[in-house]
């Protein structure tokens, strides 16, 4: 399994080889709210009640949406690379905040629990 550190790094190598520099953060914002665009229409069609325009299997459904969704990771990516951020850190970071503060918060939720 790839690490977040190694994925970062290898979007960094593709960038400096093959993209020339990377886009500004602006610009890969918009990318990144494109790509999440992508995923969220995908699982509309998917998960949810809208259809797709044209009759589409579900193997090919669930290949466009593993593009999209590594699109998402490599747009986050090229963020995370060219503001400074590790995000293996900071998704360490983020996940003992998120059980710390949210040790019981779910388990005692009723809505997840069907108890509406």
């Amino acid at each position: 399994m790839k690490s977040i550190k190694k994925l970062q790094q290898e979007v960094d190598d593709w960038i400096k080889t093959h993209g020339v520099r990377y886009f500004n953060p602006v610009t890969n914002a918009a990318i990144l709210a494109e790509e999440t665009g992508e995923v969220t229409g995908l699982i509309a069609r998917m998960y949810g009640e809208q259809s797709f325009k044209q009759p589409t299997k579900e193997a090919e459904a669930k290949e466009r949406l593993s593009e999209e969704l590594a699109d998402v990771l490599f747009v986050l990516s090229c963020l995370a690379n060219q503001t400074g951020i590790d995000l293996e850190m900071a998704f360490d970071q983020k996940m003992l905040k998120r059980t710390q503060r949210d040790n019981q918060r779910h388990k005692n939720n009723p809505k997840l629990h069907g108890e509406q």
